[in-house]
């Protein structure tokens, strides 16, 4: 299954979002930065987000992004719904083939997409964070954290 950059980056700031663990918002730079997506682009992505239910955005100076729902609640479907609409299968160009096979494959990929979409939809933002502990203490690991979850009171402004 091939994803679209698009998607690739709405389900990377999605999951930064996830693992954050708070209702704080968190600016579209910060996530841009942190995750190395280019923050124009990012901002078109998150707005997609929001106006699909999946995001919320708050303005002023500590405004940001947070998640709607819960990670448990979220799942890979409704993200990439959310960036590329929905997923349906379709056969634009099937010309030459007899009407009994166009419809028996047409058939199969229908059969097809729906499992795809059936999987995606179990797959939750809360099976994708790490099981540890969000903020791990500093003496115990070696491994950096990412900005957005090391200081939590940059302001922000672009909201």
């Amino acid at each position: 299954m091939k994803l679209s950059r698009t998607v690739s980056y709405a389900l990377q700031a999605t999951m930064q979002l996830a693992q954050v663990g708070t209702n704080q918002p968190v600016p579209c730079s910060r996530l841009a930065a942190d995750g190395r997506m280019p923050e124009r682009f990012l901002l078109q992505i998150l707005r997609n987000l929001v106006a699909h239910g999946v995001l919320e955005s708050t303005r002023g100076v500590d405004g940001g992004y947070t998640l709607r729902q819960s990670p448990e609640d979220v799942s890979l479907l409704d993200i990439i719904e959310a960036v590329d609409g929905p997923m349906v299968s379709s056969l634009p160009v099937a010309d030459g083939l007899l009407p009994e096979s166009r419809e028996r494959l047409e058939a199969l990929l229908t059969d097809v997409t729906q499992q795809v979409r059936e999987r995606l939809a179990a797959i939750r933002l809360s099976d994708l964070a790490p099981h540890e502990a969000v903020e791990p203490d500093s003496s115990q690991s070696n491994a950096p954290q990412p900005q957005w979850l090391r200081s939590r009171d940059v302001v922000s402004q672009d909201q």
